[in-house]
């Protein structure tokens, strides 16, 4: 039996889903290959990451969030999650080497809808960007 070749269907992030673009051709290049762990910006690096949870690809979500604040108990989705889509609200350059984004992820578990809204921070380091950490609640429109 032949099984679909995942980094062919269209990418989790909004890109994916409202405009048909491969994961491979988004979010993907991100995870592994020449450009692993390269986004050129924290918005990039925002989608891959929402594409990382989506998929479970738990080394890439580590290796992308600052190690002073990234969780020792990061774990795969529970069996009956689904993530239903991601809308960015906001991308605001700080400067230089700090970024925000504002979002909403929609996801469905147990029957029930949920919506984590965040504005997350960024740092570049190295020429990386990470992610540091967000706050939840009402994301900033700029």
């Amino acid at each position: 039996m032949n099984l679909p070749d995942p980094d062919r269907a269209p990418c989790p992030c909004d890109l994916g889903t409202t405009r048909g673009v491969t994961l491979a051709d988004c979010c993907g290049r991100y995870h592994a290959g020449p450009l692993h762990l390269q986004a050129p910006d924290a918005l990039a690096l925002m989608r891959s990451r929402y594409s990382a949870y989506v998929l479970d690809r738990l080394d890439y979500l580590r290796a992308t969030w600052d190690a002073s604040c990234c969780p020792v108990d990061l774990s795969a989705n529970e069996p009956g999650l689904r993530w239903l889509g991601l809308e960015i609200r906001s991308h605001r350059l700080i400067d230089a080497d700090h970024q925000e984004v504002s979002f909403v992820a929609r996801s469905k578990f147990g029957g029930k809808a949920h919506r984590l809204v965040e504005t997350s921070r960024f740092e570049r380091r190295d020429g990386r960007w990470l992610y540091l950490d967000g706050q939840v609640g009402t994301p900033r429109r700029t």
